[in-house]
């Protein structure tokens, strides 16, 4: 490793990554080269350069991913309805494949020969960074600086940092926030600290995004989301780019308290792990599509895909976006939605998300036979007599023999 030139390394500018540019410059002896993506986490990152030219850095790229973010990886994963381990909307796991494919796209136009980033030995992020970052580059290296280097305190961070003259933001000298934070267009998420002991409730002043239910308006607010093919196009009629959907969804949603979520989740690595998140658009948009194919949708296909679900959040989760099983049930999961097209309308009031009402062209909702009045022939009743007798056969057979 060793006989790394050029690495480039996925950079926030924040106290983390500014000590591992210069700790990569310093083991390595290589050329380093920054990437920092906007993927709508709600910060400012042009800082992010001044601090790389100031480490001496000449090529610094710093893109906004918005729009690719939402169209190519949110939105194929939300036409699934995939939640992981029934609550977990896979705010942080489905941002590392974008991150992952612009490392290796960076390094292959700069000539890097290794990638490097800043998740921890005891996560998930560094599984998904490397797995799919070999999916697409199998003879990529990569550099783990904390599988490698002693720095495993705050206070070891600050140390080098003040060793090597990195500028430190008062807020990491203070001891910054008691929560190692993840944000992007779809969530934000919380870990650490006080949050380690299960046990712990979430602090009122912790939730960044959203009011408390208790705190949201005491006023039902409406809305109509319009699909086609299985993804948001409008809201109240308003045609919208993919991710400006999801900034209108986030500001409905964390108005009105909704997508607040504490979880206990089972790690990759094998171990549990306590999170809480904020995810207010997108568990609107959830609720939305699964309405609009509840009428769009064959039953055994609707099933089927339900069946199938929590093996394609499963491997999200893990790291296998660009793996040949998730992108094959990406093909089947595409193929049910060619027909989910209409309007859902919904109201958010409190915390909570009511469905108002369904409707689309491709409806397989027919009002003649599921009628509890008069169908003028379209239901014969007297069918359903032998489909019971079929299907108790065998539970008859069975009975007799207890």
């Amino acid at each position: 490793m060793k006989s790394i030139k050029k690495v480039v390394l996925a950079y926030s500018g924040g106290l983390d990554t500014s000590v591992i540019l210069k700790w990569l410059q310093e083991n390595y002896g290589c050329e380093v080269v920054t990437f920092t993506a906007d993927i709508g986490q709600g910060e400012e990152i042009e800082p992010a350069r001044e601090k790389a030219k100031s480490a001496g850095l000449k090529e610094i790229y710093i893109e906004n991913l918005e729009e690719e973010f939402a169209r190519d990886y949110i939105f194929p994963m939300f036409r699934a309805n995939a939640i992981y381990e029934g609550e977990y909307l896979l705010g942080t796991s489905i941002a590392r494949p974008l991150i992952a494919k612009r490392l290796i796209e960076i390094a292959k136009e700069t000539g890097a020969d290794a990638i490097a980033h800043g998740a921890t030995g005891k996560g998930n992020d560094q599984v998904r960074f490397e797995l799919n970052a070999y999916a697409l580059n199998p003879d990529i290296k990569v550099i783990a600086p904390w599988r490698e280097w002693d720095l495993l305190s705050r206070e070891k961070l600050l140390n080098f940092a003040e060793k090597h003259n990195i500028p430190v933001e008062m807020k990491h000298k203070k001891g910054g926030s008691p929560y190692s934070m993840d944000a992007n267009l779809l969530h934000i998420s919380y870990e650490g600290r006080h949050l380690e002991n299960p046990d712990n409730s979430p602090e009122d002043d912790m939730w960044r995004w959203t009011k408390s239910p208790q705190e949201a308006p005491d006023k039902v607010e409406e809305l109509a989301i319009s699909f086609e093919n299985g993804d948001p196009v409008a809201i109240n009629g308003k045609v919208k780019k993919p991710h400006e959907i999801f900034h209108e969804l986030n500001a409905i949603g964390s108005r009105n308290g909704i997508g607040r979520l504490d979880l206990v989740e089972n790690r990759f690595v094998g171990m549990k792990s306590r999170g809480c998140y904020e995810t207010p658009g997108g568990t609107i948009l959830l609720k939305a599509h699964r309405a609009i194919e509840s009428i769009t949708l064959d039953r055994e296909v609707a099933h089927l895909k339900d069946e199938l679900m929590p093996k394609y959040a499963k491997l999200i989760y893990n790291g296998f976006w660009f793996a040949p099983e998730r992108e094959a049930l990406q093909t089947l999961i595409d193929h049910t939605q060619k027909y989910v097209n209409g309007d859902v309308r919904l109201s958010c009031y409190k915390g909570s998300i009511q469905v108002l009402g369904r409707s689309s062209s491709n409806s397989l909702f027919d009002e003649t036979i599921s009628t509890f009045e008069d169908d003028a022939g379209s239901y014969n009743q007297k069918d359903a007599e032998g489909f019971i007798k079929l299907n108790a056969l065998r539970l008859k057979i069975l009975g007799k023999n207890k």
